[in-house]
């Protein structure tokens, strides 16, 4: 597993990831039309674009297999993860993240994990995130309101 910087092409398996419908039931907040390209390439311009933003691709045996973010650095610094399900059970987001939080060491650093994502939950309780709070939130995915839990490192 390595982590690289976001290339254009990349952006063709992220949207191909986002289109599994139980991906978008685990992740919870996926966009209320997973198959609109023109809101997911909306969405991804912003990421790239903001330089209080990094992103990076999570890419094992040479094929893309998701990607890792982290957001709102300088007020509220937030890490998302989404894998694609070709790879779950892997150990690849949890050497993803291990290796993003070797290089982004800003703390504290929060992420909102959907209460049902056991998954999630183990790989951030692994690395030392513990549950500070939750939150109740729409889920498109879903149609039904959800509990988050608001995990935080450091």
């Amino acid at each position: 597993m390595q982590l690289r910087e976001v290339r254009s092409e990349d952006l063709d398996y992220f949207f191909e990831h986002q289109q599994d419908p139980e991906a978008n039931l685990m992740a919870a907040f996926a966009p209320r039309n997973p198959q609109d390209r023109g809101v997911f390439d909306y969405h991804w311009s912003l990421l790239l674009d903001d330089p209080a933003t990094r992103v990076r691709t999570i890419e094992q045996d040479g094929k893309v297999a998701g990607a890792v973010v982290v957001s709102g650095i300088g007020t509220e610094p937030e890490l998302s993860f989404w894998t694609s399900r070709d790879y779950w059970g892997q150990g690849i987001t949890t050497s993803a993240v291990d290796a993003l939080l070797t290089s982004f060491t800003e703390r504290p650093l929060r992420a909102l994990v959907p209460a049902d994502n056991i998954g999630s939950q183990k790989i951030l309780t692994r690395r030392g995130f513990s549950v500070v709070g939750e939150d109740k939130s729409f889920s498109n995915a879903r149609s039904e309101v959800v509990t988050e839990l608001v995990m935080q490192l450091g």
